[in-house]
């Protein structure tokens, strides 16, 4: 057993997110809405992929992947597309006598399950269609979108499917990678038309999956996506259903400044992928000036009740994994574009909310509430079981979760682990864990079910209890015999998720707390298929079943959530350009342009003009504003004393005192090339993968 030494890395909880007095203090979850008018992408900082939107009257669902969890397909409801409730999932557990869907025997269904939903309304009730793999397509129908839930087992080799519900009746799936297929489906949901296959796209004319089905004005749009060389998102529009179809980029590397996750690498040989104790993995390091496939790519698009559209589509978010962007959209020449004009086929991270008529004007809020103290007869809505639960080994007991342990050989076998998605850009995950049901051979604790995966926790050898942390990425182990006399301890999860590393830490009062371990690497990968996710986890090591571990008080604090001061108003800064790390400087000559970083001068200090709903002017300290006089290239943007000509801009939010300034006249972005020796302009597209472009620029407080 390898065995490292203890230590406080940089990323500690303590350093990274305030003392633990402030941690209790906070209480924002993150929503995508600023409270302005304005959201701010993504609309949810945790996993939530292949997302299909529907609206029906007034509301909107929001239908999403779940694999191998449980309870699966996740659907979430909307009053004006910013802020989301989760109502509903689709079924509780997986009804296929198999035991791969239980974890049994050695069998798991990791990164397969349910996946890529499309969500329709018609005849009065609700359907959502998606593949199960090994299983084939499956159709879940209700008149009432909360459920109950009716299950159709359609059969067939139809996945990644789009469905059209045509006005004349006939039902049609629409898939395939490549080679596009339309399939004809029985009206009573018992399978495809057998004879009424289709390839309405060949093969080789750069159309992707994911596809998402419209008609508009006695049109059909296909919006699909394709991942060869890289991500982009397509539209391929027809008169006839079963074509001819001409096809046109509508969106192309759109990032909003996220470089490609680092993919695991899973050692050759190894049998189960996912692992066992002893097995050391890899994560590749990543090319950050490559927009790769982790773009916004794949959803679906809907048009509101004021006749705008929108474009919800999934993004690779680091070890997150894949979540939900909103973009407005644009029809030009008969194709639905996103962006703006001036701008298409790029997106604002951050823009106007909807003008959607009667909807809700509460407060924002997030979609989900993650901190639980078990004392309800059910669980919260956020938990999903990592496959099928064993129901008579769990329960809800004295206002805790208890898990009767089962046999496992480590965590991603463990049966029970009750699982929630990670929430960015950070978080603190904390959970009170009680030891006396404990017996010999169990071990307890939090985890990240993720691959590699890791855990802190708590192994009963006789009579003594060890405190354990282990990390699968270099099968690294830490032992520390421990002593409870009141049967619990304190046990917590820093992330870093944007940056992708996190770090274990314990405490036996609840106020202080000590890292354990290193600080780890994390990973987005596609064995699982999912991001990293909390577990609360109790098996036994020794091949029997063995006591019980209690967990309550699960809470989540998010010390970013919080993003009313990101703006500074009322301040005087500098404006730092990350590409050449240099400030703006307002030139007595009349241009904008950077000078060294160690200037202070006034003509570096700049004040925000507070034009509303996040939209603001630039004024040096010198009394001068930013005005364009052109186009927007080079050399047109200057400086001048009429207030009145001041360029107003639309604040992007990149969090951490990072932003971008978008023109509200032409939707462009200013920013300054780090390489051409030119000043500031008005023609940035947006940011890069990197952000050294030029157009990503940082704030800092003049005292």
């Amino acid at each position: 057993m390898n065995t490292k030494r203890l230590f406080l890395s940089a990323l500690t909880c303590l350093t990274l997110f305030g003392a633990n007095h402030q941690l209790e203090a906070q209480n924002a979850s993150w929503t995508a809405d600023n409270g302005n008018g304005t959201f701010t992408n993504p609309l949810f900082y945790d996993e939530f992929s292949d997302p299909d939107i529907l609206r029906v009257g007034d509301d909107y669902y929001l239908a999403g992947t779940t694999m191998h969890t449980v309870p699966g397909l996740v659907i979430l409801h909307s009053k004006d597309l910013v802020n989301w409730e989760n109502i509903s999932y689709c079924f509780d557990r997986f009804d296929f006598q198999d035991d791969a869907f239980s974890l049994k025997n050695q069998k798991e269904i990791y990164g397969q399950g349910i996946w890529a939903p499309c969500i329709r309304y018609a005849n009065g009730q609700f359907y959502v269609f998606s593949n199960i793999n090994g299983k084939g397509l499956q159709c879940y129908t209700s008149k009432d979108i909360r459920g109950p839930w009716e299950h159709h087992n359609m059969q067939g080799r139809i996945y990644d499917l789009s469905v059209l519900f045509d006005d004349d009746g006939k039902i049609y799936a629409i898939h395939g990678y490549g080679e596009v297929h339309c399939t004809e489906l029985k009206p009573d949901m018992s399978g495809p038309i057998e004879g009424t296959d289709h390839i309405i796209i060949p093969d080789g004319s750069a159309v992707g999956e994911g596809h998402h089905m419209y008609k508009i004005d006695g049109m059909y749009y296909l919006i699909s996506t394709d991942y060869r060389p890289n991500g982009r998102t397509l539209c391929s529009r027809s008169k006839n259903i079963f074509g001819p179809y001409e096809t046109c980029v509508i969106t192309a590397d759109e990032t909003f400044g996220y470089h490609s996750a680092s993919l695991t690498q899973v050692p050759r040989n190894t049998n189960p992928r996912i692992g066992v104790d002893g097995t050391k993995f890899g994560i590749a390091e990543v090319n950050k000036d490559a927009t790769d496939c982790t773009n916004i790519h794949q959803g679906g698009i809907v048009q509101d009740q004021s006749g705008q559209w929108w474009a919800l589509l999934m993004m690779d978010f680091h070890s997150i994994g894949r979540t939900v962007t909103l973009a407005p959209m644009t029809w030009k020449d008969g194709w639905p574009f996103l962006g703006l004009e001036g701008n298409l086929g790029r997106a604002p991270r951050t823009w106007f909310k909807p003008q959607i008529p009667n909807a809700t004007t509460a407060e924002p809020f997030a979609p989900y509430n993650r901190n639980e103290d078990f004392n309800g007869k059910t669980l919260g809505r956020v938990w999903q079981w990592n496959h099928n639960p064993e129901d008579k080994m769990w329960s809800l007991k004295g206002g805790r979760l208890r898990l009767n342990t089962m046999p496992a050989d480590q965590l991603m076998w463990a049966r029970n682990s009750l699982t929630q998605r990670v929430i960015g850009p950070t978080s603190i995950t904390t959970v009170e864990l009680y030891v006396k049901g404990m017996k010999d051979g169990d071990v307890a604790g939090l985890g990240n079910i993720n691959v590699p995966c890791s855990w802190i926790g708590v192994v009963k050898e006789g009579k003594q209890l060890i405190l354990r942390w282990f990390e699968q990425l270099n099968n690294d182990t830490i032992d520390q015999p421990i002593s409870l006399p009141e049967g619990k301890i304190w046990l917590r999860m820093c992330g870093d998720y944007d940056n992708d590393k996190a770090e274990y830490a314990y405490s036996v009062d609840g106020e202080h707390f000590y890292t354990m371990g290193c600080e780890m690497r994390l990973s987005y990968q596609l064995i699982t298929f999912q991001g990293s996710r909390h577990a609360l986890f109790a098996f036994n090591k020794s091949g029997q079943n063995g006591g019980f571990a209690e967990f309550d008080n699960f809470t989540v604090v998010e010390p970013d959530a919080n993003r009313s001061l990101n703006i500074p108003y009322n301040k005087t800064i500098r404006i730092v350009n990350l590409a050449t790390n240099k400030p703006m400087h307002a030139m007595p000559h009349g241009l904008v342009y950077d000078i060294d970083a160690k200037n202070n001068s006034k003509q570096t200090h700049f004040r925000l003009i507070d034009k509303g709903q996040g939209k603001v002017s630039l004024q040096c300290e010198d009394g001068r504003y930013v005005w364009v006089s052109g186009l927007g290239l080079p050399g047109d943007v200057k400086l001048t004393k009429d207030a009145s000509k001041a360029e107003v801009f639309l604040w992007q939010d990149y969090l951490n005192g990072e932003f971008m300034l978008m023109s509200m006249r032409t939707h462009l972005y200013i920013g300054k090339s780090p390489t051409t020796g030119s000043p500031y302009s008005m023609d940035f597209k947006g940011a890069d993968p990197a952000r050294r472009n030029g157009a990503v620029l940082r704030w800092e407080e003049i005292k």
